[in-house]
């Protein structure tokens, strides 16, 4: 019997439906990206990075692994998205997740969730297609689903989170045939836009909902079961701050800022209800995270827009936030958050999006410490 993925690749057509792309569509200017992930590597090795724009998406890929050089950006086409965001399995495929908001001819909102995906590095989209909204039945509630998170476990099963109209959270996933499941209810009533959700290494998927008191979350015990409520983190972060890093074996640190303006603070399972401070000075938008290793040691990475407009970015040893760290801004002032990835040389790489709506990319020098080289613009 062929494995799922199999399976899937049996479905993927060899030239398959795209969106109308750059050659006949002129490229609109970037917009602020909504998640802190939207700079990712392929199969290939090469990174590439998308944002939002008027009426479609935007792409940027490196030519080849490690760069310098890029091409793009490339534009698909896709009316009326409000949000986007990425995730990316085990096997390079990149899924889109947007929200979608149009009027009818009566001027009546209509809300739904759209879902596409990318199967290499550089490759067109498939086909958007709906994945729809869990109020179909008390459809007064419809208009006001909230912003969408995708995480996607190792077997290749695609998991949707999002704030209904009542403020639970919602979970609609792929069933092994790649439709659709029914809607899920997760069971929350205080859940703000926000919603984080990452697979650990061993194909688990977690989930992260910031309220006005602080983040609940949930959790499956193995791949593919069910989730259920683990204990909330309790510093109540700026909604759509937060993210997750995986730092230890199929263990995550949540990381947010603050709501009361303290900075970014970080929290992990086993180590208390206090939450670590980590400082910064961040504005509104996500927190970028990243393990990487610098001087031969595992450290963790962190960025973020802040206050004064521009990146900053810190690093210090993974799961030791005791040890310190300092925040320095780099670049020039950028739209929205900061993204950071590994290129194919193991460097890191920061990318934001200028006020001008273009992409910047630095990567890491062959120095000690993480020493950035000069900003380009792509």
């Amino acid at each position: 019997m062929p494995s799922r993925s199999a399976r899937k690749s049996e479905r993927k057509p060899s030239r398959p439906p795209v969106a109308e792309s750059a050659a006949t569509v002129a490229r609109p200017a970037a917009g602020p990206p909504d998640t802190g992930r939207w700079l990712l590597r392929g199969k290939d090795g090469r990174l590439s990075a998308y944002a939002r724009a008027a009426g479609g998406v935007l792409r940027w890929t490196e030519e080849r692994p490690g760069g310098p050089e890029w091409t793009g950006p490339e534009f698909f086409e896709v009316a009326d998205l409000t949000f986007l965001t990425l995730a990316q399995g085990d096997d390079g495929y990149v899924h889109f997740i947007g929200r979608r908001e149009r009027r009818d001819g009566e001027g009546k909102k209509l809300v739904d969730l759209m879902h596409t995906v990318q199967y290499q590095s550089g490759r067109p989209l498939m086909d958007w297609r709906t994945a729809g909204n869990p109020h179909t039945k008390l459809v007064e509630r419809a208009p006001n689903l909230g912003a969408p998170a995708v995480a996607v476990d190792t077997a290749g099963t695609v998991h949707v989170f999002v704030r209904d109209g009542v403020r639970s959270v919602r979970l609609r996933r792929e069933d092994k045939s790649g439709k659709w499941e029914n809607w899920k209810d997760l069971k929350s009533s205080e859940a703000l836009d926000g919603i984080v959700a990452l697979t650990t290494s061993t194909g688990r998927i977690e989930v992260y909902a910031p309220t006005a008191d602080g983040t609940e979350h949930w959790a499956q015990e193995k791949r593919g079961g069910d989730f259920k409520r683990a204990d909330d983190i309790p510093p109540t972060p700026a909604p759509g701050s937060g993210t997750a890093l995986e730092t230890g074996d199929d263990r995550f640190t949540y990381y947010a800022v603050d709501a009361s303006g303290k900075g970014v603070l970080a929290h992990r399972p086993g180590t208390g209800d206090a939450a670590v401070p980590l400082g910064g000075e961040p504005d509104q938008g996500p927190t970028a995270a990243l393990r990487a290793t610098i001087d031969g040691h595992d450290c963790t990475v962190l960025a973020h827009r802040t206050r004064s407009g521009r990146p900053a970015i810190a690093a210090f040893p993974t799961e030791d936030e005791a040890a310190g760290l300092w925040w320095a801004e780099t670049g020039e002032p950028c739209l929205g958050a900061p993204a950071l990835a590994l290129d194919a040389q193991g460097r890191v790489v920061i990318a934001a999006v200028g006020v001008d709506g273009t992409l910047r990319v630095a990567r890491q020098k062959p120095e000690t410490g993480l020493a950035l080289g000069a900003w380009t613009r792509v």
